[in-house]
């Protein structure tokens, strides 16, 4: 039965999943409006203020523009909270760029509040203490701030003239709950702001995979629509609305370049990654544990450089900080050390040996490699969680037996990369997450525990 924490936990990762891709798309279709108004009217491109901060121990190139992208749902008589928090960072030599996405529950230092969740650096200082946390935790100088309100989605997509979209199915579903009723038939049809957004979050069988296709589906009918001649009469109702949802430190003009870049990076192909790191608890709150040699590593290969000297002695200094400053009532879910238990050498012709005795194969290009690692005493769920792998997409390279039983099943992502831990967010079974930056021969583990079922 599924308990109430459990419930809650499942409703904080559904909602967080939701804002992010709010965040994303308005900060696109903010973008795509900056693009099309430079498009048609000819805006002339200056140069972007860098920030220098020569001595400060923090990362950063002569070439590089690094840009905090902050979504809040502020209300009236409320401030609200960063439910979202990328760091965008652009090459302004060869239009590269690339996003990092910082979990909200990521613990940090809040100057003037002790130890808490980054995004409640927003609550208690709006963009700047936001700002000074996140420098704080990414060792990087931010050039701008962009604050994206999520209420504005509807209003921006009014503002453009709403979009037409091709529904390639029946979608249904009913949240009495939530107040929400999704119904499409499919067809080509014009939809307006309430109507584009229940498109974008409906979640049928077909999963997250189907809701990324068809927000991308909607980013292209958003990007067609503000490049259209047709948008020159909506100019007005746009620089309105984009004006009360999105709040920059930028000026017009800087606007106009950086929508410039980031569209030329889009068609070059946008990095996406994530902090590096590990779940824990407070009871029922939830935090990520950030890995910050491997997040500074990280950083600097983004920034042009490597983590080394001082730097290095920096973020290691820091990340012992991190440690020291834990609750001893703080439970970290940790990856199993000594993973896999030595396997007795099959017999010819034993086939349960042979299925037992499963050893890694070549990968499939393009295909997430998954190893599975059965530590929960029931020696027949090895092979059936590669079955629910493989139908997943997944490439299952090898079947292995835990050498210590685990109690809870952890799903272990080698790689800070969202192409992989975005297929790992939603798999069918009761887990817990981690992600690392190591070296591995697969991109992922999965770790049975005794709670599979």
């Amino acid at each position: 039965m599924t308990t109430r924490l459990e419930r809650r936990l499942s409703e904080q990762r559904i909602s967080h999943r939701r804002r992010n891709w709010v965040t994303a798309v308005c900060l696109v279709v903010f973008l795509l409006t900056v693009v099309g108004s430079y498009i048609w009217f000819g805006g002339s491109l200056i140069s972007l203020n860098r920030i220098m901060r020569t001595g400060s121990g923090l990362l950063f190139s002569s070439h590089k523009i690094n840009v905090l992208v902050l979504g809040v749902d502020e209300r009236a008589g409320d401030v609200g909270r960063s439910d979202t928090m990328f760091a965008v960072t652009v090459d302004t030599s060869t239009a590269d760029a690339a996003l990092l996405s910082v979990p909200r529950d990521t613990r940090v230092k809040i100057s003037g509040h002790g130890w808490d969740k980054i995004n409640h650096a927003y609550a208690n200082g709006k963009e700047k203490l936001s700002k000074e946390a996140a420098e704080g935790l990414l060792g990087i100088p931010f050039d701008y701030y962009v604050v994206i309100n999520f209420a504005a989605f509807g209003k921006i997509v009014d503002a453009v003239g709403g979009v037409d979209i091709d529904v390639e199915k029946r979608m249904y579903y009913r949240d009495p709950y939530d107040d929400l009723v999704i119904d499409f038939r499919p067809g080509r049809q014009h939809m307006d702001g309430s109507t584009a957004i229940k498109y974008v979050r409906y979640r049928g069988e077909d999963g997250d995979i189907g809701r990324i296709e068809r927000q991308q589906k909607f980013i292209k009918a958003m990007l067609e629509r503000v490049t259209s001649p047709a948008i020159i009469t909506h100019v007005p109702s746009i620089i309105r609305e984009v004006s009360a949802a999105v709040r920059t430190d930028m000026s017009t003009s800087e606007m106009l370049s950086m929508a410039k870049l980031l569209n030329d990076a889009h068609k070059k192909g946008l990095k996406t990654d994530m902090v590096p790191g590990r779940p824990a608890y407070i009871r029922d709150i939830s935090y990520w544990l950030p890995d910050i040699v491997a997040l500074r590593e990280h950083i600097a290969q983004i920034q042009g450089g490597a983590l080394e000297g001082k730097q290095l002695a920096e973020a290691e200094a820091l990340a012992a900080e991190y440690e020291r400053s834990r609750p001893r009532e703080m439970q970290v879910h940790e990856a199993p050390k000594t993973a896999v238990a030595p396997k007795p050498a099959a017999k010819p012709g034993d086939k349960a040996g042979d299925k037992a005795a499963e050893t890694a194969k070549p990968p499939v290009p393009g295909k997430i490699t998954v190893s599975v690692i059965n530590a929960s005493g029931n020696p027949a769920l090895g092979a059936k969680m590669a079955g629910v792998l493989k139908a997943r997409g997944f490439e299952v390279t090898n079947i292995a037996t835990g050498a210590t039983p685990m109690n809870t099943t952890l799903v272990v992502s080698y790689t800070t990369s969202s192409t992989v831990v975005n297929q790992l967010t939603s798999l069918p079974f009761k887990y817990v997450l981690q992600v690392k930056n190591e070296k591995q021969g697969t991109n992922a583990a999965v770790f049975i525990g005794k709670d599979y079922k």
